[in-house]
């Protein structure tokens, strides 16, 4: 089938690679506009982007899909059904009609749990021991279209958000093109969502706070959610302070919450039960290191807090 490929990160690229395999047709990508990124903040292309005109494929970049330029542009490629993954702007009505088999979204949750942005973060962060991804035609609401297909994922007890994601995105590939396999055939057969919804909105700056009154368990299920974007913090002293994963040290004696213990080999950070051991740090302005290396560096002692 022709298709026109919807997608912006590297998840979505992991998509797009398996697609261009296969014996579909991508005649044209829809990406994010190039946007800052990385720790110097130059302006880049998406991965999507990057892939698609390494091979040669037409690359649209608009901000809006209600643009009639690019309306009109869609409906002269006329494709016979649009994938689309992680593409980050809304699909309005005008533009779900153009494709003759309609947008088939893949997302990273068994629907209807988990709709919204950010769906491999927050199953974390609630602490599932499963997710999965989910193959479904789009439609005007918010992850609400009847389902092609479905798989699930386990979540281990140290994975962070780019760990699962990294998996499902493979996994995932797959499951998209097993879908747009079954719609050719015509054996494709989507069924409506049925149980209780709940929503994955984006995960702020702000949200990634650590809050070293909460448990360990929720400390630790908060930063591994938030790893590696937006990416959890503290503040030492004035300074901010990024943080990895860490382990919760049911071993340790307890610690005031934000309270440190600084040892040669690690750092202590109390909390409302347990202490956790902090794992790799990034100062701000600096590169990721190991949390004893930063503490000695900044000649931490016992005395000092993180809030």
């Amino acid at each position: 089938m022709r298709c026109v490929f919807a997608g912006t990160p590297s998840v979505a690229a992991t998509s797009l690679a398996a697609l261009l395999d296969s014996r579909h047709e991508v005649v044209a990508v829809l990406t994010r506009p190039d946007a800052p990124a990385g720790r110097g903040r130059e302006v880049a292309a998406s991965p999507v982007a990057t892939l698609a005109r390494e091979q040669g494929i037409e690359v649209l970049q608009p901000t809006t899909l209600r643009d009639p330029q690019v309306l009109g542009r869609l409906t002269a490629i006329a494709p016979d059904v649009a994938p689309i993954v992680a593409y980050g702007l809304l699909v309005p009505r005008d533009a779900l009609s153009i494709p003759t088999h309609g947008w088939v979204n893949l997302h990273f949750s068994v629907l209807p749990d988990w709709r919204g942005a950010a769906p491999v973060q927050h199953a974390i962060w609630r602490g599932d021991d499963v997710t999965g991804a989910t193959t479904f035609a789009l439609d005007e609401g918010m992850d609400t279209g009847p389902v092609f297909g479905t798989l699930t994922e386990p979540i281990a007890a140290t994975d962070t958000a780019g760990d699962v994601l990294g998996r499902l995105a493979e996994a995932g590939s797959g499951l998209l093109l097993a879908t747009l396999d079954a719609i050719e055939s015509g054996a494709a057969r989507p069924v409506p969502q049925t149980g209780d919804a709940t929503l994955a909105p984006k995960i702020s700056v702000d949200d990634a706070r650590v809050r070293w009154t909460d448990p360990a368990a929720a400390i630790d299920r908060q930063v591994r959610a938030c790893t590696p974007e937006p990416g959890a913090w503290t503040t030492a002293g004035q300074t901010r302070l990024g943080i990895g994963p860490v382990r919760p040290a049911s071993d340790e004696p307890p610690l005031a919450p934000g309270a440190l213990r600084v040892g040669k080999r690690d750092v202590l950070v109390g909390t409302a039960t347990t202490p956790v051991r902090l794992g790799q740090v990034r100062p701000a302005g600096k590169r990721e290191m190991p949390a004893a290396d930063w503490a000695r560096g900044v000649r931490l002692t016992d005395a000092d807090v993180l809030t």
